[in-house]
């Protein structure tokens, strides 16, 4: 599925044209729901794995991001909180 998030293909943070794609929800099952639902965004490889904002090595960023995506998750699928845990578990907000 394309992001519920994202409409174009260039870094959330810092709009670089050359960027990875980022599974908010990661790891083994959390990965699979953020593909399923669209929670996903562009970052550059520097906001993504290389520097020290990078979300996989800032976890002030990391959950930023989180929030921001379930937010739009509630938003985008008028689910609840209660529906959101139920699916992946835990609430962020």
């Amino acid at each position: 599925m394309k992001s519920i998030i994202q409409q174009s293909k260039k870094c959330f943070m810092c709009e670089n044209p050359h960027c990875e794609e980022h599974h908010i929800f990661y790891g083994t099952a959390n990965r699979k729901l953020s593909e399923k639902y669209g929670l996903k965004i562009w970052l550059c490889e520097i906001h993504h794995r290389l520097g020290k904002q990078a979300i996989h090595m800032n976890k002030d960023w990391d959950l930023k991001i989180k929030k921001m995506a379930q937010r739009r998750f509630l938003e985008y699928y008028n689910k609840t909180v209660e529906d959101f845990i139920e699916i992946f578990g835990k609430n962020y907000l």
